[in-house]
């Protein structure tokens, strides 16, 4: 069973997560790493999931806002140990419900494109590729998702 637990940046599982999640993408994203890191900051995110299995820290997303009706996820991970159990789709659907609560209409995102296992799961959940945005415009490597929060 997985508990979903609502926090913030400040919490301290959460930058244990991030942290495991920086070392994946450092491998990943070599050469690039740096670019895509600036970007990548965590420090102010007033809406962080943290999900639990047996009361270990298995998952986290996050929400900020984008604009006035979107809002962007950002520092989506699952822990190697967790994968294959649904937990990054329970972990977008949960970040979609907040964002509606929210008031926030659309959710965009951000990946690279050696992100396989990611780009499937934003596909298997209804996002669709659209023209990279800000930071991320005429980026080769990056592929950006949209979605209108159901």
């Amino acid at each position: 069973m997985f508990i979903f637990k609502r926090t913030n940046s400040e919490d301290s599982d959460f930058r244990a997560l991030v942290k495991a999640l920086d070392g994946y993408l450092k491998v990943t994203d070599g050469d690039e790493h740096d670019f895509y890191n600036q970007y990548n900051g965590i420090n102010g995110l007033a809406y962080v999931l943290v999900v639990y299995e047996e009361g270990k820290p298995v998952g986290c997303g996050a929400i900020k806002p984008f604009d006035a009706t979107t809002l962007e996820i950002k520092r989506m991970y699952v822990s190697p140990e967790a994968r294959g159990k649904g937990v990054g789709s329970k972990i977008l659907i949960a970040l979609e419900g907040w964002g509606k609560e929210l008031h926030y209409a659309t959710c965009v995102l951000e990946t690279g494109k050696r992100q396989t296992e990611a780009i499937g799961l934003y596909k298997k959940n209804g996002y669709q590729i659209f023209p990279n945005y800000g930071q991320y415009t005429g980026v080769a490597n990056s592929v950006c998702f949209k979605k209108i929060i159901p």
